[in-house]
């Protein structure tokens, strides 16, 4: 019961018309949030950087470019990220990465006069659509807006910690939180309700970020940081980070449905919103239709009975009521009949929760419709809800894409020297590749897997069995399954490697990569008998 006041641009409350209204709230849009926000939960990509040509060095580059990418998702933890997004995404239909690169992070590398030295990394923050404000709203990407302003509060201290300047702070407004308990129940009764207030943080500071575009005035862009009364910084755009070495901003936008000609996506939840207001007030009004029903509005003439003591306590049972003489007895109007077009509505509304979100009650309630039994029918009535969850799905996916290329020209724009990335093989070995910024020659990130919701796991699991039983996985020269191949149908199936089966050609390409990197370090390789010469090769 908020509204957004056009003429203030403040949130009020909407007020009651009278005092026994039921504002109860039945809320059908968080079980739609929370179904959306687990099948969103399900997308994984693994990413694959593609070479920049079919030289050799640029392949050997491009398996060192997808180990980084891997090992820095699995380092920032990136997946609680994705979901943090998702969340955000799904309120406000709108949530960006920003993607910067820290000189304090990484492993410690030495002391410079005492001072500790670390190798840098890249570090991923999730910024909320409260923090961000393009230069114009109608523009339908980041990629076309020339200017972008991120604004957020900071305490006082990481403001000296970072920019060496001291501020006095103060105390910022910030939203927030608080339960609401008035107005809601009627006839005594008060329920709770989650509303929006106003908040203060003290010794904070509006730290408030510029970014703007290269242009024939400023060829490498500008970046201005300002907080307070006080020039932090004022500069070029600090990351090459655009296509082809081109300074760009750090940000990567997300949407959980695209709005065409407008910079901010749209949410689920707001086209439920109106359903939810409606729904809430069928039910609200039978609730008052019930109280009317079991309480009843008693009829008396004027002064026949104590007014007081009935308004205090009503007429419980057994109750002596005192009649002035010659006065009429009261008696109970007749209450209103049953009013059938309430739980018509009720249950309209209900569907029409399903038709605007997309989710039903399979997916939502776990529970299939009552006029809905074959299997065939069901599993139709699945694959719709992810064919409308995939449009989010796809847009999740391209940021993923992006945030990876920016990592990428970050790595290769800082990294200095040479570094470590652990990778985990098929058998659960650890390789570890030393590499360098030159190394990574392409930023062509491309997605190992496809999209989650199109094949759930099931349905992959169900593929693989198929074509086992047709023979596809079968050896053309003895009509049997080797033992490389079933080990490799457990991974399939999700049962694991149960045997850690690995052939011979496996083991000597893994040597041989061991032995490069032997190499590089000016150190060199034991040739053993052994060896397949032509592998290492």
């Amino acid at each position: 019961y908020c509204d957004i006041d056009p003429v203030t641009q403040t949130i009020q409350e909407i007020d009651k018309v009278y005092w026994y209204q039921e504002r109860e709230v039945y809320n059908h849009i968080a079980p739609i949030v929370e179904t959306r926000l687990s099948k969103l939960g399900l997308i994984r990509p693994t990413m694959l950087v593609r070479p920049a040509s079919s030289e050799i060095d640029d392949i050997a580059s491009a398996k060192v470019g997808t180990a980084v990418v891997r090992n820095i998702y699995n380092k920032l933890g990136m997946q609680q990220e994705i979901n943090t997004a998702n969340a955000w995404s799904e309120v406000c239909g709108t949530v960006f990465y920003k993607e910067v690169w820290d000189p304090n992070a990484g492993q410690l590398v030495g002391y410079v006069c005492g001072e500790p030295v670390y190798e840098g990394d890249v570090v991923n923050i999730v910024i909320p659509a409260f923090e961000c404000f393009p230069d114009s709203s109608y523009n339908d990407d980041l990629d076309k807006c020339k200017s972008f302003i991120h604004a957020y509060p900071m305490h006082v201290e990481d403001i000296e910690m970072i920019w060496g300047v001291r501020l006095e702070g103060r105390e910022l407004d910030v939203f927030s939180m608080d339960m609401a308990t008035i107005g809601l129940g009627g006839l005594g009764y008060n329920a709770t309700i989650p509303r929006i207030t106003t908040t203060t943080k003290k010794d904070q500071e509006l730290v408030m970020e510029y970014y703007e575009r290269p242009s024939k005035q400023y060829p490498e862009g500008r970046l201005i940081i300002v907080a307070g009364d006080e020039l932090l910084y004022y500069g070029a755009l600090p990351y090459r980070n655009g296509e082809d070495g081109k300074r760009d901003f750090p940000f990567v936008k997300q949407v959980c449905i695209e709005r065409p000609g407008c910079f901010w996506g749209t949410t689920v939840i707001e086209r439920c919103i109106p359903v939810q207001r409606a729904y809430n007030a069928v039910r609200n009004r039978k609730k008052e239709f019930l109280n009317r029903v079991a309480i009843g509005i008693f009829d008396c003439e004027e002064g026949a009975y104590d007014l007081e003591d009935l308004e205090d306590e009503g007429l419980p049972p057994g109750k002596i009521l005192v009649r002035k003489q010659g006065a009429q007895p009261g008696k109970f109007l007749d209450g209103p009949q049953s009013v059938p077009a309430f739980s018509e509505e009720e249950n309209r509304l209900l569907n029409e929760f399903i038709l605007i979100s997309g989710v039903s009650e399979l997916s939502r309630a776990s529970d299939a419709p009552a006029d809905v039994g074959s299997g065939v029918a069901l599993e139709i009535l699945r694959e719709q809800d992810d064919t409308r969850l995939s449009l989010t799905a796809e847009n999740l996916r391209l940021a993923i894409q992006k945030v990876a290329k920016q990592w990428l020209r970050l790595y290769k724009q800082f990294a200095v020297g040479p570094r470590i990335a652990k990778v985990v093989g098929e058998s659960n070995e650890v390789n570890v590749i030393y590499w360098q910024a030159s190394d990574l020659t392409s930023d062509d990130v491309i997605f190992d897997t496809e999209n989650e919701l199109a094949q759930s796991s099931a349905q992959r699991k169900s593929m693989v069995i198929t074509l086992l039983q047709m023979g596809v996985f079968n050896d053309p020269e003895t009509g049997a399954i080797s033992k490389s191949t079933r080990a490799k149908l457990l991974e399939m199936l999700q049962l694991g490697n149960w045997e850690h089966t690995t052939t011979l050609d496996e083991l000597q390409i893994a040597c041989a990569q061991r032995e490069n990197a032997m190499l590089e370090r000016g150190e060199a390789p034991v040739i053993e008998e052994f060896h397949d010469d032509d592998i290492h090769i």
